[in-house]
């Protein structure tokens, strides 16, 4: 059986070559570049297949007036339903009863398991994420309830501290600026790069949520926007050297544009990225159809399970 790494970046869509308004066009990222042979991770450079990597444009939008948003956005991933099609609206940021009743029925973390695959969701959760949600202070997002619904554990300080996996930020550096957080190891980029390599081997679809790209396209300046996506691309290079030998998928998408147009300060309308690094094959199996955020649930199970 392959294995799949989907690397989920939360609020990143494809957009214009501006670089006073674009970090993905200001900032300085060579393991982005070397995989797209040269180009930016913006609008222009897809659709694209090279030697290293395939990009794809993805609708995000699905038919649908309005934002994209969140909830919606990640349950069609999970689901490979349309859900904004099937609760009538774009919704988030955290689900309503309608998506988790859809998520509740059947997610892709759930199909898995009943094949008999296994799943990881490699984020850690902090304490006081726990409590909130037993508080009922918090609710879940649609990512680690849609994986807790499925019977998958979540993982807390203590895998963050015995290397089992990784702070949100990947570094653990974020965590660590935590006055009330448990200690846990700091990584450079490169060596959390390696480290999501290694332990997307514990599973046959591995899911990592990176929040904080939303966090940003929301808050950050142009300056912070880039330092963010140059300390994640250090990352990406470092997955991409421990990946080289593997015959097996990388996937990274998102649920909806934000990041990439910091002159709007929202969800965008623009197209996200389909980004597949692997054997040439594999990714052409895997982009064929792959045209809106409802085709990855499908080509993630025909990857796993051919």
């Amino acid at each position: 059986m392959a294995r799949v790494l989907f690397l989920f970046l939360d609020g990143v869509g494809l957009g214009a070559a501006d670089s006073a308004s674009n970090p993905f066009a200001a900032a300085h990222l060579p393991a982005i570049e070397r995989l797209l042979e040269g180009r930016q991770l913006i609008a222009a450079a897809a659709p694209f297949e090279g030697d290293l990597a395939t990009l794809v444009p993805i609708d995000a939008c699905l038919g649908m007036p309005g934002d994209p948003q969140s909830a919606s956005g990640q349950a069609t991933l999970l689901t490979g339903r349309n859900i904004p099609q099937v609760i009538g609206e774009h919704y988030g940021p955290k689900p309503n009863e309608a998506i988790t009743s859809a998520l509740r029925e059947n997610n892709l973390f759930q199909e898995v398991v009943r094949r008999g695959g296994s799943a990881q969701l490699l984020n850690a959760y902090p304490p006081r994420y726990f409590e909130a949600i037993l508080s009922r202070r918090r609710l879940y997002s649609s990512i680690p309830l849609a994986a807790a619904l499925a019977g998958l554990p979540l993982m807390t300080a203590d895998d963050l501290r015995e290397g089992r996996a990784l702070a949100a930020d990947f570094t653990g550096i974020g965590w660590a600026a935590q006055p009330d957080f448990p200690p846990a190891p700091i990584y450079e980029p490169e060596q959390a790069g390696e480290q999501l390599a290694r332990l997307s081997l514990n599973a046959d679809l591995t899911w990592f949520d990176y929040w904080p790209s939303d966090y940003a396209g929301h808050r950050a300046t142009l300056a912070q926007a880039v330092s963010l996506l140059e300390t994640f691309d250090r990352v990406l290079g470092g997955l991409v050297r421990a990946w080289s030998t593997r015959h097996e998928l990388v996937v990274l998408t998102s649920d909806h544009g934000n990041l990439e147009d910091l002159g709007h300060r929202g969800h965008t309308l623009a197209p996200v990225p389909g980004l597949l690094i692997g054997p040439r094959a594999s990714r052409r199996a895997f982009a064929h159809n792959l045209i809106d955020l409802t085709g990855f649930h499908a080509a993630i199970l025909r990857t796993l399970f051919p």
